[in-house]
Formats: structure tokens, C-alpha cells, sequence
């Protein structure tokens, strides 16, 4: 049976990739026979609505976009019961990473053609009175978060550089904070830079931070990275474009399915996730952000 799509591109990813990413797949898949119908700037008042009739007509659903994109499509299509399907065209494209997808376009189509359809974890994070938001492939609380900000005003400098130009300036103006988590039912405080919690392994344009974290198990990696000084921090930060960071004396890998998460620091502890600000974290003495893995939630094409 031939798969139908609705392409939901976002113009800006990729310092304005995505427009021209989109022509040759949409082109090779309707060549192949399949029905495409492609929607530019959706903006995120308009994806729920989209997403439910692409999926009500049976579309695969594609984020053509960076993993902000994405971010803006799973916990609809997750919701929904629809498939999804990734076109790459960000700064970024981790979840991409993680999932083996090619960069040539008659290799993406092919996947989209014929890729099996795998479920996958989400990771569902809640502050208190809100509705929970979910994410593809981390949480981040701290520098991290700090530099996807940096990136996201990087523009003018080229791709291949933004993402460590922006790690390196957070790290050298960064304040650590003091953090309490509860991971499933165990508290621990650190003092720390950062802390992420993974479905994925790869953030920030191919940063393995969690390089044992599979995203179909069931479980989230926790990675705290303690306070150092900043030279420290900088000097080892080529380490985490391997993996071999957790080999550190500062750094600490957990596995949990729900984490809870307060901090306390000066200007307050930012939070991303997916390359999207998503707020601040609670103080120590506060009701706790609430990070949870959602197994299975979401069924994507895959190679």
C-alpha cells in the first residue's frame, strides 16, 4: 500500500534550509505515486488542527525542520495515534542522529517510502498546574539550556559554528546552581552546570551527552554535570562530542523512568528542550518540574 504525507515545514529551520529540503523529497515521493500535500509556517496554533486531519486521512505526518519542528509535532501526533515522519532540514537535527536517518534526499524519501514504522519513547515534562509538554529527545536544565538560547541569536555566524561558539560563551558566563532531584524516589542534591534528562543521546548539533540512552527502553538517562571552574568545563567540553564525558570525576549517569527537578541559583535555572526554551526551573522549597518517560508514545519511519 502506498503511505500518503502531509509535510509541515517550518521556512526558518536551518537559517531558511527547510523550503529547498522540501522540493526534491516532495517531488521523488510523488514520482513514486504517493499523495503529498505540503503546508509552509504551520505556526504551532494551527499544528493541532493539521495533525488531526492529516491523521484522520491516514498522512504520515513529516516535520521538515530542526528538532524545534519536531518538538512542535510529537505530543500531537503522539496523542493522535498517527506516524511520523522526519525530514532534517534544521541546525541541529538530533532525534535524526539518534534514529540513523541518511542526509541525501533520495535516501530520505526511500525511508519515508518504505522505512519501517518503529514506536519510540517520549519524554514528558510537567511543571505544576500545566499541562505536560513532550519532547523527542531531552530535557535540559542549566548551561545548556543557556547556550541553545545563544544559538538561537547566533545567525549570523556559520552553521558548522554555532553550536560550540554558544557552548563556549555559556560556559564563561555561567552561575551553577544548587539542584534536588527525586529520581524515582531517591533525592540527591548537586551542585551543578547542568542537568539533562535523555531519551536520546544527542543534543546540540551531535553531542553524544548521553551515550547509553536508547529510545525505545523505557527509561531516561539522567546526566548531571557538577560545577567546576570555567576553564574545566571549556578544556573538557570536546569530551561530550564523543561520549566519553561520563568518564569523568564530575559527572554522574542515572537511569529512571520520573524525575523530579528544583534548583536554586541566581537569575534563576533556564530549561530547554529539543533546542526550545521551555522556562525556568522551581526553586529547592517548591512543587518540582516533573520529567517522565511516555513509552511507545510515538510510532516514527525509521531506516
Amino acid at each position: 500500500m502506498t503511505r500518503s504525507f502531509t509535510l509541515l515545514v517550518n521556512p526558518a529551520s536551518g537559517g531558511g534550509a527547510a523550503p529547498g529540503a522540501v522540493v526534491p523529497v516532495a517531488r521523488l515521493l510523488r514520482d513514486a505515486g504517493a499523495q503529498v500535500e505540503v503546508t509552509y509556517s504551520p505556526g504551532s496554533r494551527a499544528v493541532h488542527d493539521l495533525v488531526t486531519r492529516a491523521v484522520q486521512r491516514g498522512d504520515v505526518v513529516v516535520s521538515v525542520g530542526g528538532d524545534g519542528m519536531l518538538s512542535s509535532l510529537v505530543g500531537p501526533v503522539s496523542r493522535q495515534g498517527g506516524t511520523l515522519g522526519l525530514l532534517p532540514a534544521g541546525r541541529g537535527n538530533d532525534f535524526a542522529r539518534a534514529l540513523g536517518l541518511p542526509d541525501d534526499p533520495a535516501a530520505q524519501a526511500q525511508v519515508l517510502l518504505a522505512g519501517r514504522a518503529r514506536t519510540v519513547d517520549l519524554v514528558a515534562a510537567t511543571w505544576p498546574g500545566q499541562e505536560e509538554r513532550r519532547v523527542a529527545g531531552s530535557v535540559y536544565a542549566g548551561v545548556d539550556a543557556l547556550a541553545s538560547d545563544l544559538v538561537d541569536r547566533a545567525h549570523r555566524l556559520p552553521s558548522a559554528v554555532q553550536y560550540p561558539y554558544a557552548a563556549v560563551r555559556a560556559l564563561s558566563t555561567f552561575r551553577p546552581g544548587r539542584y534536588r532531584l527525586d529520581v524515582d524516589g531517591v533525592e540527591v542534591e548537586h551542585d551543578a552546570a547542568t542537568v539533562v534528562v535523555a531519551g536520546s543521546g544527542f543534543y546540540g548539533k551531535g553531542m553524544h551527552i548521553a551515550p547509553d540512552a536508547v529510545l525505545d527502553d523505557g527509561l531516561l538517562d539522567v546526566v548531571v554535570i557538577e560545577a567546576a571552574s570555567k576553564r574545566a568545563l571549556i578544556r573538557s567540553l570536546p569530551k561530550v562530542y564523543d561520549g566519553s564525558h561520563v568518564h569523568l570525576d564530575a559527572v554522574h549517569v542515572r537511569r529512571a523512568r520520573r524525575v523530579e527537578l528544583r534548583a536554586e541559583a541566581r537569575g534563576g535555572v533556564p530549561v530547554g528542550g529539543d533546542g526550545e526554551g521551555l522556562g525556568v526551573l522551581p526553586g529547592l522549597d517548591a512543587e518540582p518540574l516533573v520529567v517522565e518517560v511516555v513509552p511507545g508514545a510515538l510510532t516514527v519511519l525509521a531506516p
